[in-house]
């Protein structure tokens, strides 16, 4: 029988045990026995099994041994054989022997700077005294945690959802009735508690599809290539999944932009996929030039296999919006390299820099003729936790495909299939967002100015953003010209570069860290979402309410002022 490397372990310490016990029986001037030969090699069982009560019975007949009684003896032994037992049996998942490539995730939205944000938070109510009175969280792009307030029309229908003795209430106008009443009726006993189908509830598809045609001029969508999702980033992580394959050089490489959002960097890590760069110009509003994505594939292409170009539009976390022919130039390249898009456009509706408009890869790919829109493979993902909705909780998306193999499109319902179905409520908020109230019904205007009022306060606080950095000497901000952060560029001085080195940091994580501690107020490194060798900079929300943000700003303009000083 083969032996295994934890039944050697338990025999060894069995047999120092057993060493042992000869030792006192010579030092008593006794004689010990052979211990049985093969049975120590064979299962940890049998130690509890034959060894104890062989080594129990071997000095029961002492009367004395190392000054204790028969009946202590025998309690020693079993206490060690336990102890023996205990220690070699020991956790089976540990971090040795858990999944390698879960230990190279890394997602610094929610790293080591959050952690230490929500332990300061808990001291600020405890009581210890710190340099400010509350902790200003602009990490992350959460909405509604930093004051935004529901659209109402939104959460009318998921409440009607949620609790349908609601409809006879006079309060809820007869749009939002409707809408609730068409989507329980899809529903497994008209409950939103029900499983939906895995692909999603199919008057939701519809209305998703019907939506895309309308933002894209009627150029057609069709339910069938509609997949709703927890949030864009599932179905992110589950097409990559389909994506990702091969060993080696024929390893499947994926082109994310530089900086990225740092879901991509986490899914490729976990997915075993290789990483392939392309940096965005930071000299020019973070644009993406095609050269650069030429020049990445060409040295990708020594070691592994690109198969996929990530487009993050309108970016995150830098903030530009791609022009036509920029993304007509990014079609054309996927074209002639044979790469799959994926087009992540959750902020679409987040755009605020004059001149600037959101032109989606399906209605470009489309309107650039057959040669393009019948061969290149394009998937396109929104959510429900974006744009001027911001309702992340829900965790609703969808993603669509265009040109997708029959046989793989098969492969991707099983896929999904796995996970029964995407979060119901999360359904409703989407499909009423794709669905949102018709000019004429009564909740028309009421939506449209809070929509409005959403947008174009993010657009003032975008432009203040900008304004403030730029008047901080060593802090470049390029404009924000859509969705929801701006990324500036910062200069650190080489005392702080060298003291950061010494306690194992990144030079911008040391700034942050220190802006948090001294500040309160917590933004996320520029290291992790990566950026040009000999650069620093970090990401930070533009969402905070306009007094709020002004008071983060001009807090941050004093600490960057103070920091240069201090490690001039």
């Amino acid at each position: 029988m083969p032996v295994s490397q934890s039944a050697l372990s338990v025999a060894q310490s069995s047999v120092v045990l057993f060493c042992l016990l000869l030792i006192q029986d010579k030092a008593l001037g006794q004689t010990a026995a052979q211990p049985p030969p093969s049975p120590f090699l064979r299962k940890k069982v049998w130690i509890a099994a034959s060894v104890l009560p062989w080594l129990k019975s071997r000095i029961a007949s002492r009367r004395h041994f190392c000054g204790f009684s028969v009946g202590h003896r025998s309690s020693f032994i079993q206490r060690k054989m336990s102890e023996v037992l205990f220690q070699s049996r020991g956790k089976v998942l540990t971090v040795d022997t858990m999944n390698p490539a879960v230990k190279k995730v890394e997602y610094a939205v929610r790293g080591p700077i959050v952690i230490r944000a929500v332990e300061l938070e808990k001291e600020l109510k405890q009581g210890v005294k710190k340099p400010f009175t509350e902790v200003i969280k602009a990490n992350i792009g959460d909405a509604h945690a930093l004051g935004q307030r529901p659209i109402t029309f939104l959460r009318q229908v998921i409440a009607l959802c949620a609790y349908p003795d609601l409809l006879n209430d006079n309060k809820f106008p007869e749009d939002a009735k409707e809408r609730a009443r068409r989507i329980l009726q899809a529903c497994g006993g008209g409950s939103i508690g029900a499983y939906s189908a895995s692909q999603g509830i199919d008057c939701v598809r519809q209305d998703v599809a019907q939506y895309i045609e309308r933002r894209d001029g009627g150029i057609p969508s069709d339910p069938n290539n509609i997949y709703l999702s927890t949030g864009a980033s599932d179905a992110i992580v589950t097409l990559l999944k389909l994506l990702v394959s091969g060993e080696g050089r024929s390893r499947t490489g994926v082109l994310i932009p530089i900086p990225q959002y740092p879901l991509y960097s986490a899914a490729l890590s976990e997915l075993g996929a290789v990483q392939v760069n392309y940096y965005l110009d930071e000299e020019n509003c973070w644009a993406l030039d095609v050269q650069e994505l030429r020049r990445a594939v060409t040295a990708a292409r020594q070691h592994c296999q690109p198969k996929v170009l990530c487009i993050i539009n309108p970016g995150n976390p830098t903030g530009q919006v791609q022009s036509r022919k920029c993304i007509e130039d990014v079609i054309r390249f996927a074209a002639e390299e044979k790469l799959f898009l994926m087009a992540d456009e959750v902020y679409q509706d987040n755009i605020y820099a004059q001149g600037c408009q959101f032109h989606s890869f399906k209605k470009v790919l489309y309107e650039m003729g057959p040669e393009y829109c019948n061969t290149v493979e394009l998937a396109s993902f929104h959510s429900t936790s974006k744009c001027y909705m911001g309702e992340c909780g829900f965790r609703g998306g969808y993603m669509e495909v265009i040109n997708l193999d029959p046989q793989v499109k098969l492969q991707l319902t099983k896929l999904v299939s796995v996970r029964l179905c995407p979060p119901v409520p999360g359904q409703v908020l989407l499909d009423v967002i794709t669905n949102p109230p018709r000019e004429g019904e009564p909740s028309y205007k009421q939506f449209i100015k809070e929509k409005t009022a959403v947008l174009n306060n993010l657009a003032e606080k975008a432009q203040l953003t900008e304004e403030i950095f730029n008047t901080v000497p060593g802090i470049k901000c390029n404009p924000v010209q859509g969705a929801m952060y701006s990324f500036p560029r910062i200069e650190i001085p080489d005392k702080a570069v060298k003291e950061a080195q010494a306690k194992g940091q990144s030079p911008d994580m040391f700034y942050c860290m220190k802006l948090l501690e001294e500040m309160g107020i917590c933004v996320v490194p520029g290291s992790g979402f990566g950026q040009r060798e000999g650069t620093h900079h970090f990401r930070m929300t533009i969402l905070p309410p306009t007094e709020k943000l002004r008071i983060l700003l001009n807090k941050l303009k004093e600490f960057h002022e103070r920091f240069t000083r201090e490690y001039s």
